[in-house]
Formats: structure tokens, sequence, C-alpha cells
């Protein structure tokens, strides 16, 4: 299966009437495997940190850099952890 097959039929299938808006995959080092029509792709990206209950976003765009959305999401994360949220 091609990593586009996974994002057109299971990431966009429908689910009880509803879709996703957009989707993609893409490697860690920042290329994209597949995408939707509709993911938009910018000079942004987002970091998500799992904390124990919580999932924290950040979005950013140039000239923010990756590094310093992660170090921004991260440091709230880690603090979040620490009080067990």
């Amino acid at each position: 299966m091609s990593w586009q097959t996974y994002v057109d039929e299971q990431l966009m299938c429908e689910t009880e009437g509803h879709h996703l808006t957009a989707a993609a995959i893409m490697g860690q080092d920042g290329s994209v495997w597949a995408q939707s029509a509709s993911f938009p792709q910018g000079s942004g990206g987002i970091t998500v940190k799992k904390t124990n209950q919580a999932l924290i976003f950040g979005i950013y765009d140039e000239p923010m850099t990756p590094g310093q959305c992660n170090l921004v999401v991260e440091r709230l994360g880690d603090y979040l952890s620490e009080q067990g949220l």
C-alpha cells in the first residue's frame, strides 16, 4: 500500500458522516510522504507534546524556527508533567 493510499483511504475516510478537513504523513525530517489535496504547506509547522492528561499544540510560521517552537511547547509540557497533569 502506498503512503498516499493511507491518507486517501484511512485518514480521509468518512466516519459517521464526517471526515477530516486535511491530513498528511510526513517524515521527521519534514519530507512529505503523502497528503490530502487540502493540506496546507507553508513555511511553518506544528509541535505536539503529550503529557499525562493533555496534548499541547504549538503552531508557528517563519521566522520562528522548528526548534524554537519545540522549545516553547516542550517547556510547558514538561512543567505540566511535573505537576502530574
